[in-house]
């Protein structure tokens, strides 16, 4: 593989979006460039659909470096990024392997790959169907967390991680909710007493937070709801972790809970539907899930889907090289 091969990573700069895009892109040994793609209406309005003068979607600035040699491999990951990859594979005359990760809502053979989890019932022959979205989380990562946190070690066992998000159309996040999952906490720890490590995300709002931060206040642990508490713990969360439970509205969350290899569990008043219902079921079925309540020494395999799809794209890549 060439020294100079290069790598651009194309989002629009969404949290999940750039870090499942970033966690592909780290295993294939490629120099990578980082861009986050805005483009401005109308190309905004119908990405990846609308592809003519798609170079002046872009700021003057960006349009100044979006420029030749145009990379061996691009990697976009949402809507927005669509647009760019696919604008790339015709403006390097084919010679840029393109990566889309999430249903691009056209048709896949517009890019070499796409990467699109199951739920999402996209199927084609250039099409890899992960169970979970891409992420960082193997064993030399959550060594990395386990040093970098050395104090979480000491919190009583079980320690257990409890990682809030944000209400999904699907799933509404609020405080009815937040007070019956404390309550069915609260009874594990009468069983078996432990200590939570509790945090939230950017998309938590933050009256809910406050409420969350106020009524763990009476369990051991720590809770951390944003910079003001200190640095993010969330990579030594989850490596200090002896269980995991995760609300149910993000599948980045869940994949990444459920790439570290303990029991993870969700809260569901009621089953969700669409896309979301389906990915719940099948990591459920996987045995990757369980649902709070559920009393299961069940320790699942880690779910590690991101080396072995980048082996898949280098598999690829190289099968094109050999033929252009």
């Amino acid at each position: 593989m060439p020294e100079t091969a290069t790598c651009w990573v194309i989002t629009d700069g969404a949290a999940g979006n750039e870090r499942q895009a970033l966690a592909l892109a780290g295993r294939l040994d490629l120099t990578t460039r980082v861009w986050q793609l805005e483009p401005a209406p109308p190309w905004s309005w119908f990405a990846p659909r609308l592809l003519a003068g798609a170079r002046a979607a872009l700021p003057a600035a960006q349009r100044a470096q979006f420029v030749p040699p145009w990379p061996a491999v691009a990697i976009g990951c949402g809507r927005s990024a669509a647009l760019f990859t696919r604008a790339l594979r015709r403006w390097s005359d084919g010679r840029t392997f393109t990566v889309q990760i999430l249903d691009p809502r056209i048709d896949p053979a517009e890019y070499d790959l796409v990467i699109a989890p199951r739920h999402d019932r996209l199927h084609g022959a250039n099409v890899l169907n992960p169970l979970g979205s891409l992420n960082p989380i193997d064993a030399a990562w959550l060594a990395d967390g386990k040093a970098a946190f050395p104090d979480l070690a000491e919190l009583p066992a079980p320690r257990r991680a409890v990682l809030f998000g944000a209400s999904h159309r699907e799933v509404p996040i609020d405080t009815q909710y937040c007070v019956s999952l404390i309550e069915a906490l609260a009874r594990q720890h009468e069983r078996s007493g432990g200590s939570f490590l509790v945090s939230t995300s950017r998309r938590t709002p933050p009256p809910l937070a406050d409420y969350l931060r106020s009524a763990f206040a009476r369990f051991p642990g720590l809770f951390w709801g944003g910079a003001d508490d200190g640095p993010n713990p969330y990579a030594g969360l989850l490596a200090h972790a002896q269980a995991i439970f995760v609300t149910p509205d993000s599948v980045n969350m869940l994949s990444e809970a459920c790439a570290v290899g303990v029991p993870v569990f969700t809260w569901l008043p009621r089953p969700a539907t669409g896309k979301l219902g389906r990915f719940h079921q099948a990591l459920i079925d996987s045995g990757h899930l369980q649902l709070l309540g559920e009393r299961s020494d069940h320790v699942p395999p880690p779910l590690r889907e991101t080396e072995a799809i980048a082996a898949e794209v280098l598999r690829r890549w190289r099968a094109v090289r050999r033929t252009a």
